[in-house]
């Protein structure tokens, strides 16, 4: 089991992502907020704004403090593959 950090010392699975993404998105907003009506929910930001959703095969989302360019290296994506679609 590798752990990533996924910033301010908060730490996930890497094995068990399913999704890396950026909050901004209604359909995104509206799965944290079924996420949190379910208490599947884990808000990892350490008091900070929301900058990407993980979404784990556990059906648990985690919110993270970092943005989605600075998560994907530490999961082996390269980051030009996030900017082909940018």
């Amino acid at each position: 089991m590798e752990l990533v950090s996924i910033g301010f010392g908060g730490l996930v699975s890497a094995g068990r992502l399913v999704a890396l993404v950026s909050p901004d998105s209604a359909p995104v907003k509206r799965l944290v907020g079924e996420a949190r009506d379910r208490g599947m929910l884990i808000d990892a930001t350490f008091g900070r704004k929301t900058a990407a959703v993980l979404v784990m095969d556990s059906d648990h989302v985690v919110l993270s403090g970092l943005p989605p360019e600075k998560l994907a290296p530490r999961f082996g994506v390269d980051p030009a593959v996030l900017a082909e679609d940018a």
